[in-house]
């Protein structure tokens, strides 16, 4: 059975999203935007624009550069950052390898995932950011779905579900002890498909890969990896073409694609209202355990 479509983006979402955002400017001394290229991090873009337009949005972006992300991801930030005239820091995994504080997976399933939650606890204490504006939804994840919009991180950047604070009639406490920090989530309460239309209604410019394209995948454990140089591959394993796009955006060796023909926002909206599993689903790092995100994030991960 076909769903009726839902083109309608709920004007609360933005006005709660804008208000979160004031207030994160105005309670905390050094805030900074936590910079992916997906659709969720560009959303949040769009929305500290009209925060505080007309004047500059007053944080900087920070990516976390895995050195495994999408090219069309990296360009795409490229872009943006020139076309906005935004302030961006970069910071590499790759570095955090040469100075052994974290160490290389290997195996099959290898992934910079995990690894990149020490390149961004040095990134907070090098830059005493004191909120990290995130782009996490309740809806895609369990673990994202116990954290409050204002989700204290203790002095060594660790997450504890116990120690979250009640958020009632949307006023939000940014009061932390010296060394803690917050994680801010102004999207929390939006749902994937508010954030496609919400991309649709502002005409917002997202990578490609969300689009259906043809790449070169192969089949693992029921789903559709993109080849790369980064995956390791048994000899049984054979990439070939195939017209896929992607969900969610993280590295090549930790994000499935899905089997789509859709290459219009149309197609995009009207395929998740079809969709049987989260976009989560298409997360290969989530799947390591019952609980993959709930320890990361108590290891200090977005």
């Amino acid at each position: 059975m076909t769903h009726q479509i839902n083109w309608e983006f709920p004007q609360a979402l933005e006005d709660e999203a804008i208000y979160i955002l004031r207030e994160t400017a105005a309670q905390f001394e050094k805030p900074v935007l936590l910079f992916s290229g997906g659709k969720d991090s560009i959303t949040l873009v769009r929305l500290a624009q009209k925060a505080f337009y007309p004047g500059k949005i007053p944080f900087a972006l920070l990516h976390v550069d895995t050195g495994h992300n999408f090219p069309e991801t990296i360009e795409f930030r490229d872009w943006l950052v020139n076309h906005l005239g935004l302030d961006i820091i970069v910071r590499n995994v790759q570095d955090s390898i040469d100075q052994g504080k974290v160490q290389e997976e290997t195996g099959k399933y290898a992934s910079r995932n995990a690894l990149q939650t020490v390149t961004l606890l040095d990134a907070i204490e090098e830059g005493k950011f004191d909120a990290c504006i995130g782009g996490a939804r309740r809806d895609e994840e369990k673990a994202r779905a116990k954290e409050r919009i204002f989700s204290v991180r203790d002095e060594f950047g660790q997450w504890n579900a116990k120690m979250q604070r009640p958020e009632l009639f949307d006023i939000l406490n940014g009061k932390i002890n010296i060394g803690e920090n917050v994680r801010v989530f102004p999207i929390s309460n939006w749902t994937e498909l508010d954030v496609w239309n919400y991309i649709r209604r502002e005409n917002l410019r997202i990578p490609s890969i969300y689009f259906a394209h043809e790449r070169e995948i192969i089949e693992r454990d029921g789903l559709y990896w993109p080849y790369s140089p980064y995956l390791n591959t048994t000899a049984e394993e054979v990439p070939y073409r195939q017209k896929v796009r992607f969900r969610t955006v993280g590295d090549m060796t930790c994000t499935a694609a899905v089997l789509s023909e859709a290459d219009k926002l149309e197609d995009i909206i009207a395929e998740i209202m079809e969709a049987k599993i989260s976009e989560r689903g298409a997360r290969i790092d989530d799947k390591r355990s019952e609980a993959a995100m709930e320890k990361r994030k108590q290891a200090g991960y977005f």
